[in-house]
């Protein structure tokens, strides 16, 4: 695959530095604590950059209804000071040409900016959007109660040292709190924050170990791709996948990270190591690939692949199901993969359900010279080892097991529906559940089976997507593989890239069906991907199919039951199966 065009990083990328930062710390004062039933009285705020004040503004405002008596007593405005103020529809407009696209700093910010935004929604006013600084939340992340007694204004303007006592009239409090925010700026200073970024997202839940650990973000790229956390042994610790690579790692070393395994994974990384991709689809596939490979500590999804099992339809002159590991190239028939065996074991108690397959692991002759087991007195076995059963009889029985497993099988479908609407109807809730679980197991496989032999046997596929900026994501897809992928400026002949791709991309050589070349997981992420609105296929060598009435749609239909189900418990369980019998 063809190296991306490096993309030059952003200064958003790298964050913006606490120096280049323009704080409007702010406080109102109001007539009650409600913002829908209360007004403001006076609005305070001081305007701040790199540590100095670089201007200010407060007035007092007309609410246009007396001012309750205990609120005069606690901030000394009574109605006669605000008889000749301005009203709020004279005085928001000032303010928010005043704060313009500054940061916006409070103490208990959520109660003067849902003041803010009901005044500016009363007033039919944009609420400008402006990021928001809590004082509070950072003041419970840095000071113990050894310190103060409480995260109060006027507590932490005693620790700080504030110029200002706050007294409860709204530019004093917003000069204390200034105080207080570059008290708290300096404490977190020291702890290696230095970003707007960083100080919004702040929290003691991230050690001064993961903090420190920010610096291995420094030299990746902001583009689409994979990233390799390593430990000092260069041994993968983790995988992921991200549009943008740079903005993605840092957020592992800030609060946004709150996974405890994530913490414990940086603890002990010393170095990532990005992929660039040049599409989306490319990035996610290469992470499952490295994860397969690696198989990182840290990564919980598809580490083992390999493990998965397969429902297969021996090839024999009486077939059985067995779950195998391997799928061969021996003409036998599959359906799968299963994320375990306790789930395949279904899929295959959903065929005994309604055909009678022997069960049996004895290779049988034609001649029939055996003895009948249980299952034949029960009338779930034609007895073939007894010769009972013709090698013709049986062979239509083993067809329709094979179109089940090919994902159309129907008349099996069919027969466990009736088998699970007569339970149901019968108020055999329990038993009817086991036979809803089994045949959601069989199913799912099929349908899985189904959605990936167009694509694991079709030599090549090309297929294109519209980007963003105008122009195509072109991706080839072998046997099921992902084989490479390019992309198309705008105002640029597809065709040349599309020809470049087909030369370029990985040689695949020919799967034993139905398992394409690629793990069945990758192949399903490219299924996925051809399936979004505006993707196209551009050229084909091979056959891209999905019968009518296949098991998708019997999936698709078993689906919501489950999930239903398991929102209920009990008689509303029992509800819900009545429901499908109905």
């Amino acid at each position: 695959m063809n190296p991306a065009a490096p993309i030059q990083a952003t200064f958003d990328d790298l964050g913006t530095s606490l120096a280049d930062v323009t704080f409007v710390v702010l406080d109102l004062e109001t007539t009650g604590g409600s913002a829908t039933d209360c007004r403001i009285t006076e609005i305070g705020a001081v305007k701040v950059r790199a540590g100095a004040v670089v201007g200010e503004f407060q007035t007092l405002v007309n609410p246009g209804e007396p001012i309750p008596a205990f609120i005069s007593v606690l901030t000394g405005i009574t109605d006669q000071m605000v008889a000749r103020s301005p009203r709020i529809d004279s005085a928001m407009p000032a303010f928010l040409e005043f704060i313009g696209d500054s940061v916006l700093v409070a103490h208990n910010a959520g109660f003067d900016i849902t003041f803010l935004k009901v005044n500016c929604e009363r007033l039919q006013l944009d609420w400008p959007g402006n990021q928001v600084l809590d004082t509070v939340h950072l003041a419970r992340q840095l000071v113990t109660r050894d310190e103060a007694p409480n995260h109060k204004l006027s507590s932490l303007a005693r620790l700080f040292g504030a110029t200002t006592t706050p007294d409860h009239r709204a530019l004093h409090d917003a000069r204390a709190t200034v105080d207080v925010l570059h008290g708290l700026i300096e404490r977190v200073g020291n702890l290696g924050v230095h970003t707007l970024e960083e100080l919004r997202s702040y929290t003691r839940r991230v050690s001064p170990d993961q903090r420190r650990k920010r610096f291995l973000a420094d030299s990746l790229p902001s583009a689409p791709g994979v990233y390799v956390f390593k430990d000092e042994h260069d041994r993968p610790l983790y995988i992921g996948t991200s549009i943008d690579i740079k903005r993605r790692v840092r957020s592992y070393f800030t609060a946004s990270e709150q996974r405890s395994r994530m913490a414990e994974m940086v603890r002990l990384a010393t170095s990532v190591t990005p992929i660039v991709c040049h599409t989306t689809l490319e990035a996610q596939v290469r992470e499952l690939r490295l994860i397969a490979e690696h198989k990182p500590r840290y990564n919980k999804r598809s580490r083992h692949p390999e493990r998965a099992m397969w429902l297969k339809l021996t090839v024999e002159a009486f077939p059985r199901l067995s779950i195998v590991r391997e799928v061969r190239d021996d003409g036998a028939t599959y359906a799968g993969p299963f994320g375990s065996r306790a789930v395949a074991e279904q899929a295959v108690a959903a065929v005994h359900e309604v055909l009678p397959l022997r069960q049996c692991t004895t290779k049988l002759s034609r001649k029939g010279t055996g003895a009948a087991c249980a299952l034949a007195e029960l009338g779930r076995c034609g007895a073939p080892c007894t010769g009972s059963q013709s090698e013709d009889d049986y062979a239509r029985l083993a067809r329709t097991a094979a179109d089940v497993l090919a994902g159309d099988g129907h008349v099996v479908l069919d027969a466990l529906d009736r088998r699970l609407q007569s339970l149901a109807a019968g108020e055999r809730f329990e038993d009817a559940a086991v036979v809803r679980d089994r045949m959601l197991a069989l199913v799912r496989a099929a349908a899985r089976a189904q959605r990936i032999n167009p694509l694991a046997v079709s030599p090549e596929l090309v297929a294109a997507a519209p980007t963003p900026a105008g122009g195509w994501e072109f991706t080839c897809v072998r046997y099921g593989r992902f084989a490479g992928a390019t992309v198309c400026p705008p105002g640029a002949d597809p065709r040349s890239y599309i020809e470049a791709l087909r030369d370029s991309a990985e040689h695949v050589a020919r799967p034993a069906a139905p398992v394409p070349a690629a793990h069945p997981e990758e192949t399903e992420k490219v299924l996925r991907w051809l399936e979004q609105p505006g993707v196209r296929i551009v050229e084909i060598d091979g056959t891209w199919t999905c019968p009518v009435g296949g098991a998708v749609g019997a999936r698709d239909a078993l689906e919501p039951l489950l999930a239903a189900a398991r929102e209920v418990t009990g008689f509303e369980e029992s509800t819900a199966l009545r429901r499908r019998a109905g």
